[in-house]
């Protein structure tokens, strides 16, 4: 078999699953409940969101919170402070792709 394939967990349970970190991409699959969120950091990385349901409050550098629903694909600049949360009763679920891979410092 050529390809290789990776599987998500399903579910409405919090969690950040790191489905695949190879030396090309990042890939992870989060879901938060209300008021759940990331810790308030900087992009490693150039960073592609894609809201797979429920809505994402994100402010970015000095920027008011900006809200974005379901099938909304943002691009984040890499060195971009961001503040990700759920702030909504519905749980947000995202695809967040880190483009290329982070480097990492052994």
């Amino acid at each position: 078999m050529i390809e290789q394939v990776y599987n998500m967990t399903n579910g409405n349970d919090p969690m950040i699953e790191k489905v695949i970190q190879d030396e090309n991409v990042h890939y992870i699959h989060m879901i938060f409940n209300k008021d759940e969120g990331l810790p308030e950091h900087f992009a490693n990385s150039n960073v592609y969101m894609t809201v797979l349901r429920g809505t994402l409050s994100i402010a970015l550098d000095e920027q008011d919170v900006h809200r974005y629903g379901a099938y909304s694909i943002l691009k984040i600049p890499f060195k971009t402070k961001m503040n990700v949360k759920n702030l909504d009763e519905e749980v947000l679920e995202l695809i967040v792709l880190k483009a290329p891979a982070p480097q990492t410092h052994k």
